[in-house]
């Protein structure tokens, strides 16, 4: 680890039961987590920690037609299976509250654009950023190849190991999908990314498949 390398976060959203995982990398070292029904505490503690990016597992923007985003698309023809974001209205009206987590997603962005640019598929500056990533897509560009979801706690945390991160203080799958986030706010840094979206109904990033 470098002293001086930046601070990024990496954010898993979940409804109200759950709330918000955080885990904060500095290269390749989690420095700290945290686990909170607020999100507004999430973003004071991105501020603590002084970080340079922000990455959240949750969308970034409402569908406009009801359809899936064309991230989502994307993702899907690419064969990594996603969740179609809704308009916000049929989210708020939902009679089992089935969109909860990306409510709550919504608002963390909310709050977080009050302190960092969000992403719009141009390349990153020093500027502090937040952005939309999916934890599956990231796995399986770190991969380098399509992987089942199906035992994603165990794969998803030896992808971690392999890149030299100690993962015993991510005791969970939330911390670990919350440290993926967190690789691929090192990789949009660093301008090692892939976009899918666009502008109007949002960007997901990921990092560049391996080759």
């Amino acid at each position: 680890m470098l002293q001086g390398s930046p601070i990024v976060v990496g954010v898993d959203v979940g409804g109200k039961r759950k709330g918000f995982h955080a885990v904060a990398l500095r290269g390749n070292c989690c420095i700290d987590k945290l686990s909170t029904p607020a999100a507004s505490a999430i973003v004071d503690w991105c501020q603590q920690k002084h970080a340079v990016a922000v990455g959240v597992d949750a969308p970034c923007q409402w569908s406009l037609t009801g359809r899936a985003r064309p991230a989502e698309r994307a993702l899907m023809n690419e064969g990594i299976w996603c969740f179609a974001t809704p308009t916000q209205k049929m989210a708020e009206d939902h009679p089992k509250d089935n969109y909860g987590w990306m409510l709550a997603g919504a608002e963390l962005f909310s709050l977080l654009k009050a302190h960092y640019h969000l992403f719009d598929g141009q390349p990153v500056d020093s500027n502090p950023v937040c952005f939309e990533t999916f934890p599956q897509a990231v796995a399986c560009a770190l991969a380098g190849k399509i992987i089942s979801a199906k035992r994603k706690s165990s794969v998803r945390r030896k992808i971690l190991s392999d890149m030299g991160i100690d993962t015993t203080m991510l005791p969970n799958i939330d911390f670990v999908d919350a440290a993926l986030c967190a690789v691929t706010a090192q990789s949009l840094r660093a301008g090692n990314c892939h976009n899918y979206g666009d502008s109007l109904e949002g960007f997901v990033v990921v990092p560049k498949i391996s080759s």
